[in-house]
């Protein structure tokens, strides 16, 4: 064995670290051919969208279970926290017109 190997695999994780550090992180979302939303399939680091983009189809696509593609930069994302449930969602609790129970929906609309 030689000694290089592991100065050599030192390098390499290094270089991974320095791409962490320096691309920005895009959180990927994969619509497949049956679904009707894109579900969250994963995280990469990429240098751009486009290169986000292109690695999410090589990464999450394979098998061409995909119809779409979101790449959205992690940075970008705004959320709210679990600890915040109560006061975020408590206010739909007093609008009963947001339930369906007084709505009558025909039979001929898909989706429902």
């Amino acid at each position: 064995m030689s000694a290089a190997l592991p100065e050599q695999e030192a390098q390499q994780l290094g270089s991974v670290e320095r791409v962490k550090d320096e691309w920005p992180l895009y959180e990927i979302f994969v619509r497949g051919k049956r679904g009707l939303n894109h579900v969250h399939v994963g995280s990469l680091h990429a240098a751009d969208d486009q290169m986000a983009l292109r690695h999410a189809r090589d990464v999450y696509t394979r098998r061409n279970e995909g119809v779409s593609i979101w790449a959205v930069r992690a940075d970008a994302i705004a959320a709210s926290s679990p600890d915040e449930k109560d006061p975020m969602f408590a206010p739909a609790g007093d609008k009963v017109y947001r339930h369906p129970t007084f709505y009558s929906i025909p039979d001929n609309v898909p989706h429902m």
